[in-house]
């Protein structure tokens, strides 16, 4: 268990971070739609015969995220008919059912299919942890040295047009530098799981704090500890890891939102305001 409680706590504090700015911005299931994306592009280096681990296969899996990265910055117009949240259900509906079209031709496509929905986080190998890790410190840096552009654009997206900036292409940036994170992650933790580290640890520290600062340690916070226990659960109880790593999140969230209820009016209506620039 040590190297699955490492990946608990070496990884996940890249995807708290990212969470963050898609919850301000709105578009919650972008990242379950490119994580599914990922998940086609590796599903194609599976039926081709490459192993889900191999780099032909995040290739693969890394492209067809970056076509999603594209499509998303594209549909992301102020004013539109069409709300960008309906293009990010039909890509993971059409994702979903072609990464089943394809794997329906493989020998063991069922088991193929159920690995990368739920993963199984509990076989990563050290390799695979320091891989992940060194790819998100990569993600991170070049988040830190973009920091004040990104936050603009997610945080004060008007403020960001009123200014002339290229807002599209930052949004392709963004979500460029978000398809890395998830392709390799997702290979190593499924669909669910991805979902899971980078919504509910930010939802609730969107519930519970209000100050940038306080909402990433919060998160982290939050994101250690129902890594560690939905992987422990999982192996006193003889659990898929995935899924009960995503269970124990959603009872996480249920306690954050009871905390938030209790809490005086006027500080949980704080700590659901935008955060100062």
């Amino acid at each position: 268990m040590f190297w699955p409680s490492a990946a608990c706590i070496l990884l996940p504090w890249i995807l708290v971070y990212l969470g963050l700015h898609v919850v301000q911005r709105g578009i919650i299931f972008i990242d379950i739609a490119m994580a599914q994306m990922a998940s086609l592009g590796i599903c194609v280096g599976v039926l081709l015969g490459y192993e889900p681990e191999s780099p032909l296969s995040y290739a693969l899996g890394l492209a067809v995220t970056l076509l999603g990265a594209a499509i998303f910055s594209v549909s992301a117009k102020r004013a539109s008919q069409v709300p960008q949240e309906a293009i990010i259900g039909i890509a993971y509906v059409v994702a979903a059912a072609a990464a089943i079209l394809l794997l329906s031709r493989s020998a063991h496509g069922n088991e193929e299919i159920r690995n990368m929905l739920v993963g199984d986080i509990t076989v990563v190998s050290a390799a695979e942890v320091w891989k992940c890790f060194a790819v998100f410190v990569a993600v991170g840096v070049v988040h830190f040295i973009f920091r004040k552009n990104f936050m603009l654009v997610s945080f004060q997206r008007e403020e960001a047009y009123r200014l002339g900036w290229r807002v599209r292409w930052w949004d392709f940036f963004f979500y460029a530098t978000f398809g890395i994170v998830v392709t390799i992650f997702v290979r190593v933790a499924g669909v669910l799981l991805v979902f899971s580290y980078l919504i509910v640890p930010a939802v609730c520290a969107v519930t519970l704090a209000r100050r940038i600062s306080a909402r990433l340690l919060l998160g982290w916070a939050i994101s250690l500890i129902g890594g560690i226990a939905g992987l422990f659960i999982s192996y006193w109880g003889d659990f898929p890891s995935g899924a009960a790593i995503v269970c124990t999140f959603g009872a996480l969230l249920i306690l954050a939102a009871l905390v938030a209820l209790l809490r005086p009016h006027k500080t949980q209506g704080a700590a659901l305001s935008t955060p100062p620039s």
